[in-house]
């Protein structure tokens, strides 16, 4: 019997020399990045926006529901904003996540909780996010948050950051608290291995 011989697929992001200047990625790294990203799209090279599961539990079926928290996520990499993600998109964005500096990684951060991209945060923003963000993580939770623990942190996160007492936080006052807490501090450096 003759062995089957299976081709070697090669993957090779397109701009490949243009993301190694813009990123702190490898070629190597690059390389495994879009062979993962082209796998996870079946072979497509574009991410669209993702849809709402209408199987989801929601904490209070009278509450106005989050979003989910992928959506947040995905406008976070889509940075064109114009509801595709390519790869190169992806690259940059978690290059900043992985091996951005400190500061880099508090700027996405921010950027991620200013839902409306006015360059402030304000309570309903941070709101929306911390509950979008308990309702992907209560389910794994014991015992369960109560319904009103995301708005309990928001009051607490403010009281810490805005430090004017005008109502948002900008990038300034988030940076300056940031930089000032040991445990945010210590969580900019859980992805620092990942690859």
């Amino acid at each position: 019997e003759a062995e089957l011989e299976l081709p070697v697929v090669r993957h090779q992001p397109e701009g490949l020399e243009q993301l190694l200047e813009q990123t702190k990625f490898t070629r190597k790294e690059l390389k495994s990045l879009y062979r993962g990203f082209k796998s996870v799209r079946g072979g497509g090279g574009v991410v669209g926006r993702p849809t709402s599961d209408p199987s989801r539990p929601f904490p209070d079926p009278s509450q106005t529901l989050p979003r989910p928290p992928e959506n947040f996520l995905f406008e976070a990499f889509d940075t064109a904003g114009n509801g595709a993600l390519c790869f190169q998109d992806f690259a940059l964005g978690l290059s900043v996540l992985l091996k951005g500096t400190v500061q880099q990684k508090l700027k996405w951060v921010f950027d991620l909780y200013d839902i409306n991209k006015d360059g402030y945060i304000s309570k309903e923003e941070m709101l929306e996010i911390m509950r979008s963000i308990y309702e992907m993580m209560g389910h794994c939770t014991q015992p369960p948050p109560q319904d009103n623990t995301p708005a309990q942190h928001v009051e607490i996160f403010f009281q810490k950051m805005d430090r004017d007492g005008d109502g948002v936080v900008t990038f300034q006052e988030f940076l300056e608290t940031c930089l000032k807490d040991k445990d945010i501090m210590s969580s900019m450096q859980i992805f620092e291995n990942v690859l």
